[in-house]
């Protein structure tokens, strides 16, 4: 467990982020050109779980001294460092991952892409309309959701991977599974990251099998599993929590002689975690930029929205969705796992196009 957290703030857009940065007076963001800071909140976890923040600009970093000055400086040059493509994904600006649940049971659109043609036709319109990159999943993992067999989970998949691969071979599929049978099968019909939402604690063969095929993966967190996740989660502080977490994964994976930059981060907003988790993660996401990897963050249709608007509810929570979207954009996530891909699109596309107008 770290005793300093060091997240970047105060942000700056477009041309004047660059003007600041070719004056050093402020830092580039993930080697993002159209983002950069002056300022750190320096997190610090004391042993009795309390926890103490102050600002610094950067100018005052360099008059810290011994433990903090080291642990912040290391966390620096991975707060700075571009982030290397993946599977042709350029992370110079924010892209979109659109959900694509081939499954009768998902807690958002659960039946609706079951048959395997209509889950074909949602690839080919989420693409048209802006995804990056695909993420499909054949076993529900939403709360309370039970396990689905390995080889049924594949049968559900399986032709519809391949007809994507047929009719977008330079768009990244992504397979959410927890299971190394189907990621294997994955992987030998093209699919190109896996996206494990268990964070590899399901099975223990999935990460020999990512490691041994060099594949990127997405590392999410998830507390406990999900027909449990939801029943009252605790934590100490749920972004250091998850930090530690993730850390501590990024590490092992090291040992294992993977790399960083084949890894994205996805805190796993609903995924055992109440309203007060979820909003503390995403108010201080930045923080994960100190990781050295692309974030992810899946906010599409979830629970927590209705928590926060109440009566003012509706059924696919784009407002909600999109206002959540916009924010991490904002802080330099680099993608964005969603359903409605067309509408985040234009959301983005008009936030983006305010924030670089100088």
């Amino acid at each position: 467990m770290r005793k300093y957290y060091t997240r970047p703030c105060n942000f700056y857009y477009g041309n004047y982020a660059r003007k600041l940065v070719k004056n050093n007076k402020a830092l580039t963001l993930a080697g993002n050109t159209n983002i950069s800071f002056d300022k750190l909140e320096i997190i610090q976890r004391k042993k009795d779980k309390t926890v103490d923040s102050n600002i610094y600009t950067i100018k005052e970093i360099s008059s810290l001294k011994g433990e903090i000055k080291k642990i912040i400086n290391s966390d620096l040059k991975k707060i700075t460092s571009r982030r290397k493509n993946i599977c042709g994904l350029k992370f110079n600006n924010s892209k979109i991952m659109g959900v694509l649940n081939v499954t009768p049971d998902s807690f958002s659109d659960g039946g609706l892409f079951f048959n395997q043609i209509k889950a074909y036709d949602q690839a080919v319109h989420m693409t048209n309309n802006g995804a990056a990159i695909i993420d499909v999943g054949g076993e529900s993992t939403r709360p309370g959701s039970k396990i689905v067999n390995e080889e049924n989970e594949w049968k559900r998949i399986k032709n519809v991977i391949i007809k994507i691969k047929k009719k977008f071979p330079k768009i990244p599929l992504s397979l959410d599974t927890r299971k190394s049978y189907v990621m294997r099968k994955g992987i030998e019909c093209g699919i190109n990251i896996i996206n494990d939402v268990s964070g590899l604690n399901f099975d223990k063969k999935s990460f020999k099998i990512i490691n041994s095929n060099s594949i990127p993966f997405i590392l999410h967190h998830m507390q406990g599993t999900p027909d449990t996740m939801q029943k009252n989660p605790k934590y100490d502080d749920a972004i250091l929590d998850i930090y530690d977490f993730f850390e501590k994964k990024i590490d092992f994976c090291l040992k294992q002689k993977y790399k960083r930059e084949f890894i994205i981060v996805d805190p796993g907003i609903g995924f055992g975690k109440n309203l007060h988790h979820n909003l503390r993660i995403l108010s201080k996401i930045s923080i994960l930029h100190s990781l050295g990897c692309p974030i992810l963050i899946g906010t599409s249709r979830k629970r927590f929205i209705e928590h926060i608007v109440t009566k003012f509810d509706t059924p696919d929570r784009t407002g909600g969705t999109l206002a959540s979207v916009l924010y991490g954009l904002s802080q330099g996530v680099q993608l964005f796992r969603v359903h409605n891909v067309k509408e985040i699109n234009q959301g983005m596309l008009v936030f983006n196009k305010i924030l670089n107008t100088n």
